[in-house]
């Protein structure tokens, strides 16, 4: 599709404005659908164009031509040879900024002195256009600081209304406009730019969905989540504000201000039953705060006169990189570039307290009916197998396969991994071989071989651990496996795992030849219970003991 854009960067700051970010993911989305399309960028601030005289020399001495003799000129060529123009700026004071406003004005040139009655005029008089601008299409994209867009455009609406007309532009505003620059948020914020992107995919194709600009429309982050951090920024508190104090050298430090940010994204909903007290200790820096996790929300405070239930030792850097994504979290950790005393639970849920999801999406995942995966789904198989054999041979053996035929009824609820399905279809294999004749002195120590290399199997190179596909439910899901510490722990009882049945196998060939044979399903049960205990020590134990250094 051949088609000329002209991008009009009304910001102040040039390429560095919060609102060029959208624009960009705009055309990006435009410039995947038409590959021929011709852009030019024009940027206001870096352009010599001055306020308009009034005198309408325009329009009777020199008609069509302004008698000021700047950049105005080229951006009227530019707008006559544009198919579409992108208006892009910031909200000033409830409107345009200054800059951009000059540009408007000085569009004068392009219109007739007469007066006009046009079809769906808005205001009260009009003049007509002294080209023909048949077939234009016209998009307004706009940040501001307020937590919302909704009730702060009314002035730019009506700008646009009286130059466009009503409905016949595009707009999209966006609220918090302010984060687009949080490189912390980044995760957050690249969220929303692929809305805008996609937007632009769909504009250039006929027009933006309903689905798409429900999505443009939903919040960032929630209206008390984004003030507090909106506020936190500037860096005083909110007494100090017009009184002269903490201006500056009295001005919180970056460390504080960045300390308030994080505590301005904990989720009150998050809250355990009891307050919690995480100290933030920065090395390089040598500060100090500590954040008290309540269930009314969460406050600072900078005097240490809180008993810290989680202690955080990092260089403010290292944090800042954890933050924005350069590194992960339990990277960091497993190469000792911090370390964690007291309480792990608070870090081990760390995306529960302290989340930038989108709410709504948030809401999705809450509210939607999630299926996770169940360790005794795959053990059930193995239980009825090792238990009733040794009590049983046929009834066993058929009781057995029963178990293995009803155990996926589970999976509507639950979600099935492969060792599920080898599971089942190893027990079903051994009850089918002893009811043809196989010896159960030999099936039994052989299926507790098989189920211990299953264990081991999962273990080497890049695999994920048996164990973590079933812990990963208390741990954020999915986005547990992409966690080293969570997978070095899974991984080592995975293993601890696997050789308890191989040593199984070796005791149940024994004790399969003794006078208590019979009893060798509810014998082999009882280290299980035990290797259960550890586990659940461990899986708390051993992530605390990297956190601090060990």
């Amino acid at each position: 599709m051949d088609v000329n854009i002209l991008v009009i960067n009304g910001s102040p700051k040039g390429a560095k404005s919060n609102t060029w970010r959208l624009t960009g993911a705009f055309l990006k989305g435009i410039k995947q659908e038409t590959g021929e399309a011709q852009i030019r960028e024009r940027t206001v601030c870096q352009m010599d164009i001055k306020p308009c005289l009034g005198c309408f020399s325009c329009w009777n001495r020199t008609p069509g031509k302004c008698c000021i003799e700047d950049d105005m000129g080229q951006i009227i060529q530019d707008l006559l040879w544009a198919d579409i123009t992108v208006w892009s700026f910031p909200l000033y004071y409830f409107t345009v900024p200054g800059s951009l406003k000059n540009l408007i004005d000085r569009q004068l040139p392009m219109l007739l002195p007469f007066m006009e009655e046009r079809e769906g005029q808005i205001g009260s008089g009009g003049h007509p256009s002294r080209y023909d601008m048949t077939g234009k299409r016209t998009v307004v994209v706009s940040t501001c600081g307020f937590y919302t867009a909704e009730g702060n455009y009314d002035g730019v609406y009506s700008l646009f209304d009286h130059i466009c007309g009503r409905d016949n532009y595009t707009a999209i505003f966006c609220g918090q406009g302010e984060l687009f620059r949080v490189s912390e948020l980044s995760a957050l914020t690249g969220e929303y730019l692929s809305c805008v992107e996609q937007a632009g995919r769909e504009y250039i194709n006929g027009g933006i969905s309903a689905e798409s600009r429900e999505r443009l429309a939903q919040l960032l982050l929630p209206r008390e989540t984004f003030e507090a951090c909106a506020d936190a920024s500037w860096g005083i508190e909110k007494g100090d504000a017009g009184t002269g104090k903490n201006s500056g050298a009295d001005k919180e430090t970056d460390t504080l201000v960045f300390t308030r940010q994080m505590a301005a994204l904990y989720r009150k909903e998050s809250w355990s039953g009891r307050d919690t007290v995480l100290e933030m200790c920065y090395t390089d820096v040598e500060e100090c705060y500590q954040i008290l996790l309540g269930k009314d929300g969460s406050h600072v405070y900078t005097d240490g006169s809180l008993s810290a239930d989680t202690r955080i030792e990092t260089p403010v850097t290292v944090w800042r990189s954890i933050a924005v994504g350069e590194i992960r979290g339990d990277e960091a950790m497993m190469q000792g570039l911090y370390h964690v005393k007291g309480d792990f639970n608070l870090l081990l849920k760390w995306d529960d307290y302290f989340s930038s999801s989108h709410p709504q999406e948030k809401r999705m995942e809450e509210g939607s009916a999630q299926r996770n995966t169940d360790m005794n789904i795959m053990l059930i198989p193995w239980i009825v197998f090792w238990v009733a054999v040794s009590i049983s041979r046929q009834p066993g053996c058929l009781l057995s396969i029963a178990a293995c035929a009803l155990v996926p009824l589970l999976y509507y609820r639950h979600k099935k991994t492969v060792y599920d399905v080898i599971s089942g279809a190893l027990v079903t294999g051994f009850s089918v071989l002893m009811l043809a004749g196989a010896s159960e002195k030999l099936m039994l120590p052989v299926s507790y071989l098989a189920f211990g290399v299953m264990w081991l199997a999962s273990c080497p190179g890049k695999r994920v651990p048996l164990t973590a596909h079933y812990s990963m439910n208390d741990y954020g899901g999915e986005s547990a496996l992409k966690n080293l510490l969570f997978i070095k722990t899974n991984r080592i009882l995975t293993i601890l795992w696997g050789i308890l049945y191989l040593v199984t196998a070796v005791f149940s060939w024994f004790l399969m030849r003794s006078a208590v044979s019979s009893l060798s399903g509810l014998i082999n049960s009882v280290l299980p219970v035990f290797m259960g205990i550890f586990t659940a020590w461990f899986q708390r134990w051993y992530p605390a003991r990297v956190a601090r250094g060990k």
